[in-house]
């Protein structure tokens, strides 16, 4: 947003954060909730809202909701109950969702992230757990222009909870750096697998103008479709300045809900926002209530794992890490559980985070896989790491033994002795060869004699390649020395 924007207004962001809950049956009913399956055949009576059939509550989605609640520092609530959403949309078959009005299971609650070198704080007004909807699977790309739209009841009745923020958040580009954080607390819990990219992680988002200085709301608008990270920064940005021109303009602004276009960058209004009333909320007769003692509270608490914050400082203290290394190593738990693995196992963090951060996170990207899905063990990334300390392999090899290991979990000293990768560190083999590059290249010589040392590093890599590689170069380049300016 244009500097002049932030001088005459300022802009009030709200986030509405659905997380699908990573139990393997629905909140209702027996039904799996597996992703990809085939439309309609992960349904049954109950997700389906036939007559007769009655829901019973899912005590594992339960537990989960309570952790995320605890580890966003809400109060949990001793007693909640679920109500009845009702509208009628073509997703959601008994034309309401099962869901929880004012009695939530968590409120009240905070989260900090960082934006630079400032910590933020931002309220969580409610933690709430409710069903999932069907979803919808349009004719075209996307909703507008397409044909007509089909139903698949796969995704009805899946757990989820729903996270509203109070309207703490100044700029579209600190509502991503909080969803970043808020998404990697959830993954560290274990509550949510929070892949955008499936679904089981989106956010709808709430934004107004004000004056500067002023401490009232302006109306809002509800702004939909914000699939990625990227996209709510960017259509906050655009909405932000859209109603900036409209303020200036003194037309109304709020009110409705718009959907984010993401090919063409702007958000379209999609209808009236619905308001709490329109929904006419009602407990659910079906449902018993939530009660939830202190003892079940204790010990999920203490079932929560180190948080990614905490996590990321403690890599800086314990292993000396820099604060760039240790963000990236715990920006996910698995990748920070690996290293933490590979680091017990070889004494030298440092260079365990260069091997983890460079090769293994480059073998993750090209061929789209998690951490979890790799077969490479922290006991073979230290013994390959012993092996370069002990002179068996060279810089060049190690990554080339790397890269089998990470694609087949072999041993590395399996795949040296295979390939003939031990490093050449006998001087008197390495002494003809570095003899037989000075003979050949004159110039060269001449030039490390003359005291241009850059020089010796090509005749480094003449000696390399006349050993393919095998030859260890801080030895060569001692021999080199020696030869041309000792001897």
């Amino acid at each position: 947003m244009p500097a002049e924007t932030a001088r005459e207004f300022e802009i009030v962001i709200g986030l509405e954060i659905h997380a699908e809950l990573a139990t393997e049956s629905k909140v209702f009913c027996g039904c799996a909730t597996a992703f990809g399956a085939a439309p309609n055949t992960l349904v049954c009576p109950v997700c389906l809202g036939l007559p007769g059939s009655l829901p019973v509550v899912n005590r594992r989605a339960v537990e989960y909701a309570v952790k995320a609640g605890l580890a966003l520092n809400c109060e949990i609530a001793p007693f909640s109950k679920f109500d009845r959403k009702n509208y009628f949309y073509p997703d959601l078959p008994k034309a309401y969702q099962i869901s929880q009005y004012d009695l939530p299971l968590g409120r009240d609650g905070w989260v900090e992230f960082e934006a630079g070198d400032e910590i933020k704080r931002v309220g969580i007004a409610r933690v709430h757990l409710e069903e999932e909807a069907g979803k919808s699977v349009h004719s075209g790309e996307r909703l507008l222009g397409s044909e007509y739209s089909l139903i698949d009841y796969n995704r009805g009745g899946i757990p989820l909870i729903e996270i509203v923020t109070k309207p703490d958040l100044r700029s579209p580009l600190d509502a991503r750096l909080f969803l970043e954080q808020l998404r990697a607390i959830l993954h560290y819990i274990g509550v949510s697998d929070v892949k955008m990219e499936e679904g089981s992680l989106r956010c709808d988002a709430n934004i107004s103008l004000r004056p500067a200085g002023s401490d009232e709301l302006g109306a809002k608008t509800e702004v939909k479709n914000l699939n990625s990270f990227r996209s709510l920064e960017r259509a906050l940005a655009y909405e932000a300045e859209r109603q900036r021109e409209m303020l200036l303009r003194g037309e109304p602004v709020g009110g409705d809900t718009r959907h984010w276009d993401e090919t063409r960058g702007v958000t379209v209004a999609m209808r009236t926002k619905e308001e709490a009333h329109d929904y006419r909320y009602f407990p659910d007769p079906d449902l018993v209530p939530v009660v939830v003692d202190a003892a079940w509270v204790d010990r999920l608490r203490k079932e929560l794992p180190e948080l990614p914050r905490a996590r990321r400082d403690r890599f800086v203290a314990q292993y000396g890490l820099p604060r760039y290394d240790a963000e990236v190593l715990t920006g996910s738990k698995e990748l920070a559980d690996f290293f933490e693995a590979c680091a017990a196992r070889y004494g030298k963090p440092k260079a365990v985070s260069n091997w983890i951060m460079g090769e293994f996170l480059r073998l993750l990207k090209a061929e789209g896989k998690e951490v979890k899905d790799v077969s490479l063990s922290p006991a073979a990334v230290a013994k390959l790491l012993e092996l370069i300390d002990q002179g068996v392999l060279s810089g060049s090899a190690a990554k080339e033994v790397f890269e089998e290991m990470f694609r087949t979990g072999r041993e590395p000293q399996d795949i040296v002795r295979e390939r003939g990768l031990e490093q050449i560190s006998d001087e008197q083999a390495l002494l003809p060869v570095v003899d037989a590059v000075i003979e050949a290249n004159p110039k060269a010589v001449e030039t490390v004699r003359g005291g241009e040392m850059k020089a010796i590093g090509f005749l480094v890599g003449q000696v390399m390649k006349q050993t393919r590689g095998k030859a260890n170069p801080k030895l060569v380049q001692n021999l080199l020395r020696q030869r041309l300016l000792e001897g």
